[in-house]
């Protein structure tokens, strides 16, 4: 089943051509932030109390044309792996992977959905995409193990880890406003199957830079999960951002942005530079420390 987001605090579940809008059989509705699925996911809601849902009685609309928002605009939190692909880990010459990394947070505030604009902070620092497989939170979960750790999972969606690549730490260049791009929708687990063995791909303009599988993640979905679970509790609604492949590059003013992932949709996005500043421009820059000359 696919859970989407309709003007911003409608639920919508989506077959291969309709949208049915399920707001009114939900026995939550749209908190003040997070959309309408989040509160009904911290409430318990399943899979298959959706499936009992009569969608002949909703109101519905063509899949085509119709704009989507982010299907869940304000998780509780977004927990990312940094270094979760080996050929990410020797593009970017990382000396450690996810296994001496850890995980980090990104900011919650920094989701925007399908159609939306990713806002380029710097006119002189790189700013680049990365596509990845999220993980959507369906119990909460605290020190699981990695033989249940699937239990624990409602879905999947798609996700753009936007990353400037100036001095600060991961959470900082990751969590400006605009650098988590997610959706189309979440798609259930019952319905993707095994999520180790998906075909990834991201586009730039057109180019195709980024192309895998999942099964080459370092950490794999449960191992993932458990890891994240043993270090935070995870609640409901909480996303986990499983890492990028190689293939990382810079966006520019107007760049368009496609991720695919098998089973999960496609997710496009693009890049407006209008309110970038120089770095040196950035506040805080006047107090940033150069090392001093050798004597």
């Amino acid at each position: 089943m696919k859970l989407a987001v309709l003007n911003g605090d409608r639920a919508a579940i989506v077959t291969d051509t309709v949208i049915y809008d399920v707001t009114d059989l939900l026995p939550t509705r749209a908190g003040r932030h997070g959309g309408p699925w989040l509160p009904w996911l911290e409430q318990g809601g399943t899979a298959a109390e959706l499936r009992q849902l009569d969608l002949t009685a909703c109101p519905q609309q063509p899949l085509n044309n119709t704009r989507l928002g982010a299907p869940l605009s304000r998780p509780g939190k977004i927990i990312a792996a940094p270094v979760n692909y080996l050929d990410h880990k020797e593009e970017m010459a990382e000396q450690k992977t996810i296994a001496e990394y850890g995980v980090f947070l990104k900011a919650n505030s920094s989701v925007i959905g399908p159609g939306d604009e990713i806002e380029l902070p710097y006119t002189d620092k790189r700013t680049d995409q990365e596509g990845e497989l999220a993980i959507v939170i369906g119990r909460t979960a605290r020190n699981v193990g990695a033989e249940e750790a699937l239990d624990y999972v409602f879905g999947y969606t798609g996700l753009l880890d936007i990353t400037v690549r100036s001095t600060e730490d991961r959470s900082t260049r990751k969590s400006f406003d605009t650098f988590t791009p997610m959706g189309p929708w979440i798609v259930t687990a019952d319905e993707v199957g095994d999520a180790d063995s998906l075909s990834l791909q991201c586009w730039v303009d057109d180019k195709l830079r980024q192309d895998t599988n999942t099964s080459e993640l370092i950490f794999g979905i449960a191992e993932l999960v458990s890891y994240a679970s043993s270090v935070m509790t995870l609640h409901p609604g909480d996303v986990i951002a499983t890492g990028t492949p190689a293939g990382v590059g810079p966006l520019t003013d107007g760049s368009k942005v496609r991720l695919t992932i098998e089973k999960i949709g496609a997710l496009e996005v693009q890049t407006t530079a209008r309110i970038a500043v120089a770095y040196a421009d950035r506040p805080g820059a006047r107090h940033q420390v150069h090392a001093l000359p050798r004597q």
